[in-house]
Order: structure tokens, then sequence, then C-alpha cells
């Protein structure tokens, strides 16, 4: 088998749009990780929501979660972290400004816990979907914690957000990407998914030409280009199409179980 390890993202990639996994893709990650290779889950979601994905796999190992900005360990002694890319509150503080200003929801994660200052029914049943239990608090500002990532949830307000943020430059030094339809994320400018591969790589000493990438979206990006084979499942956008090595089916129709039948079994 050519390839040491397979960074999988998670959501709209390895899970399928009922948030799902199928017994054939874990039948198939089981037993190309029986065979040696590392399975590495690459997502935007946070350890706690990561951690029950890999339980379903039935693996311990290694999450790089947040988009990046969060690497974690999990084992049967819990939750190590192994890196995190941070800033302080006080760099958001004018987008925090604004987003409530106009009612948008947000939230501010740190490592392992994330923190909102108020939640609809609506936003309660998206936070369920994505295994989150946030904290509430009367002012996040007031938190005084290193913050890994701000994150805009909305269903039609992020095109203007993020066209007004490009022009004003309102996340400073700090990195802005869409994470998806309805998310903005504001990171560390360190913070993606291929820095926080490239550092995990070098110290299991793996090369990137052992490794497979496969996500679905932009955020995705930066670790497909890492990977000596970056794969994108057929529902991602066509700039994440153009700039992948291969394209495999869609996550509903088992395009992680395929490629990894594809190119590692």
């Amino acid at each position: 088998m050519r390839y040491r390890l397979i960074a999988l993202d998670v959501d709209g990639t390895l899970l399928n749009d009922e948030h799902e996994l199928t017994e054939r893709t874990i039948e198939t990650i089981q037993e190309v990780h029986d065979q040696g290779c590392h399975i590495v889950l690459c997502t935007g979601r946070a350890p706690a929501s990561t951690l029950p994905i890999l339980g379903q796999l039935g693996l311990e190992g290694t999450m790089i979660t947040h988009n990046g900005a969060a690497t974690v360990h999990a084992d049967e002694r819990g939750q190590t972290l192994v890196n995190e890319f941070a800033f302080t509150l006080p760099e958001i503080e004018p987008m925090l400004d604004y987003v409530r200003r106009k009612g948008i929801h947000f939230d501010v994660c740190t490592s392992f816990n994330m923190y909102i200052e108020r939640i609809s029914e609506y936003e309660k049943q998206m936070y369920q979907k994505f295994l989150i239990n946030p904290k509430l608090v009367t002012d996040v500002s007031e938190l005084e914690l290193p913050i890994v990532k701000f994150t805009l949830f909305s269903q039609n307000e992020l095109d203007r957000v993020q066209e007004e943020w490009e022009e004003q430059k309102l996340y400073g030094h700090l990195r802005m990407i869409r994470s998806g339809d309805l998310f903005i994320d504001v990171m560390s400018a360190k913070a993606n998914k291929g820095n926080a591969l490239k550092a995990l790589a070098a110290s299991l000493e793996i090369d990137p030409s052992e490794i497979m990438a496969i996500g679905n979206y932009y955020n995705d990006l930066e670790m497909m280009a890492f990977a000596g084979l970056g794969i994108a499942v057929e529902n991602s956008p066509e700039g994440v199409k153009e700039a992948a090595d291969a394209v495999t089916s869609s996550n509903n129709d088992e395009g992680v179980r395929e490629a990894i039948l594809k190119y590692c079994l």
C-alpha cells in the first residue's frame, strides 16, 4: 500500500447528507487501518463532536479539528492537545460588534469548548446535528481565554458579510474562510488543515507523497494540496474539484470508500 496516512474531512465528505457513516465505509476504513495506515479526521468540528465519529469508526488517534486550529490526540486516557493556533478576543472585537449589531448568530471556540451569547430553536437544531453542546454566556468578550475559531452561522447573510469584511479588512491579520454555505470562520493566519497536517506528518515521519487527503470544500484545499494525492468528492464546488488531483463519488455515494478501494486496497 502506497499511502501511510489518509486525511479525511468529515461533513460533506466522510458523512452523507444525513450526517451518517455507512457500514461499508466503516469496514473499508477499518481494513485500511488494519494494514497500517493512519486515519486522521480533519474537520471544522471541535474535538467533542469529532470524537463520536472516530468512535463509530472503532478507532483512536489524532484529530485535526477547528479547521486546523487545534490538533488533539484521543485514546483511552482521554484527549490531549497536541497543537493549537490561537488568538485573543480583543482581536475580533470589530467583528463581534458587527454581528451583534446585525443580529447574526456566532460562536467562539477554545480548543475544547464553544461559547455563545444567544440561541434560537433553528440554531439549537444545527448544533444538535453536529453533536455540539455550546456553553451559553452573557458576553463572550469577558471570557479572557485564547480562542482558536470565531464562527458565523446564517442562511442568507453570509455572502454580504464576506463581501463587506473583505472590503473593510475587518478581520485584520486573522484569516477568514468560508467553511460551508452557512458558515464563515475567522482563525489565526497560521491555522489551516494543511499546516496542521504538515506538522502531524513531520511528527510521524511521513512524507507528503505518502498521504492521501479527501475533502469537499474550500477549507480543504490546503490539506489536499499538501497531500501526495488530493481528492475531492463529487458534491464539491467546481473550484475545489478543479484544484484536486482526482474526483471520487459524492458523500451520498460512499466517495471515501470508493477512493480508498481504488488507491489503497
